[in-house]
């Protein structure tokens, strides 16, 4: 789909002010100090003071902000030019030196330059990119060589099921674009929007071939039972920040980790 980004772009600045409303992203709280990056991610980031950060599809900047305030140098990149435009706001009202571009991840190597130790990109990501070896060959080209890739993300066996997981209806494979209309948003089911998006489904195979045919060697690959957001319907939080599909208990993987290193020339 050739206009697939114009789409996606739409669909994302409709939900940046309904987003930075709603009590899923709880801005108030962040702005006190909450940080908003996963306990998982956060042991898997280290520490990252006086690293340089590239964080991939960061929307409007929350977990920039958070990175930043655990003593990153840290740049986002978004396709939304509304989401980095909330995203500067942000860092201005928490105080930080967060720098934002707005691009689409495909595009960022021509508008942005530098390499980075640590390229952070987290949850419901790789569903708006159709090439996952583009995908990573744009991770790679920012990295440092010795530097790290941060990746946690929804489990492609998620994204089989409809909303209610009564049944599988897509592919677990990537065999075309995924094109629908939706009214709200995951953190807002009842916001006043309606958007048609653009989405594709990756088998964990395509990730990690991806990854490691880009230069990058596989430190670690987890997977879990929980998503860290109550993102979906029917949800139990069976611990903070854990939260179960209620159909599925721990019988079923929800979200993945995945740490990888560039390697040395």
């Amino acid at each position: 789909m050739k206009n697939y980004l114009e789409i996606n772009r739409q669909s994302w600045n409709a939900k940046v002010e309904p987003h930075m409303k709603s009590k899923f992203y709880d801005v108030e709280s962040f702005i006190k100090g909450r940080n908003s990056i996963p306990e998982n991610d956060r042991k898997l980031l280290g520490d990252i003071s006086g690293k340089s950060v590239l964080h991939l599809q960061c929307h409007f900047g929350q977990d920039s902000v958070s990175l930043s305030r655990m003593g990153a140098e840290v740049t986002g990149a978004d396709i939304s030019d509304l989401a980095i435009e909330a995203a500067e706001n942000l860092a201005k009202t928490c105080g930080t030196d967060t720098h934002f571009v707005c691009s689409d991840l495909y595009h960022l190597p021509s508008k942005l330059s530098g390499s980075f130790d640590i390229v952070y990109t987290s949850y419901g990501v790789i569903g708006w990119l159709p090439d996952l070896e583009k995908w990573a060959a744009v991770i790679s080209h920012f990295l440092k060589p010795g530097g790290k890739l941060v990746f946690a993300e929804f489990h492609p066996f998620v994204w089989m099921y409809d909303d209610l997981f009564d049944h599988i209806e897509y592919s677990y494979f990537n065999e075309k674009p995924i094109v629908e209309t939706v009214q709200g948003t995951y953190a807002n089911p009842d916001a006043e929007i309606i958007q048609e998006y653009v989405m594709w489904n990756h088998p964990t195979s395509d990730v990690l071939n991806a990854v490691v045919r880009n230069g990058l060697e596989i430190l670690s690959f987890d997977e879990f039972c929980y998503s860290p957001f109550p993102c979906f319907k029917d949800v139990e939080e069976v611990d903070k920040g854990k939260f179960l599909l209620s159909k599925f208990g721990n019988k079923m993987p929800v979200t993945f980790a995945l740490c990888a290193v560039k390697k040395e020339a």
